[in-house]
């Protein structure tokens, strides 16, 4: 019996499929236990409260919302790359870089820096392509 190897590209897809999580989290930060009546976050109409959210709040909250749109496209680029036998340790660095450029980003977002935030996007959008092309031939 031969078991799969779980790559570094598999352990990025993991990654990638939490950070709207930790995004969602960071919106809601400070805010849980504390009384609804008082701005706490309403966990009975969760998305209601992160659309009253402004600043820093709302901000983390696009980041999520943009990291679950990203998501797919990643996850595919991986498992094509894979199936296309692409050579492992490109995929690896590249899937890596992919994380590194979506942490950068939902800095910059959360942080409200939004030209900056648009650049390193488009990066890691240049970034999944390759990952999607480089098992190309």
């Amino acid at each position: 019996m031969q078991f799969a190897h779980f790559t570094v590209a598999y352990w990025c897809v993991l990654v990638a499929a939490i950070l709207p999580i930790v995004c969602a989290g960071l919106a809601k930060s400070g805010r849980i236990g504390v009384a609804r009546s008082k701005g706490g976050y309403d966990n009975v109409n969760p998305r209601e409260w992160l659309a009253r959210q402004t600043d820093w709040r709302a901000r983390a909250n696009g980041a999520q919302a943009n990291s679950f749109e990203a998501l797919p496209f990643f996850i595919g680029a991986v498992i094509i790359a894979h199936q296309l036998g692409a050579p492992q340790a490109r995929v690896d660095v590249l899937a890596f870089l992919f994380i590194v450029l979506r942490l950068l980003y939902i800095m910059m977002y959360v942080a409200g820096m939004a030209n900056v935030r648009s650049a390193v996007w488009f990066a890691a959008f240049a970034v999944n392509v390759g990952i999607l092309l480089v098992g190309y031939r």
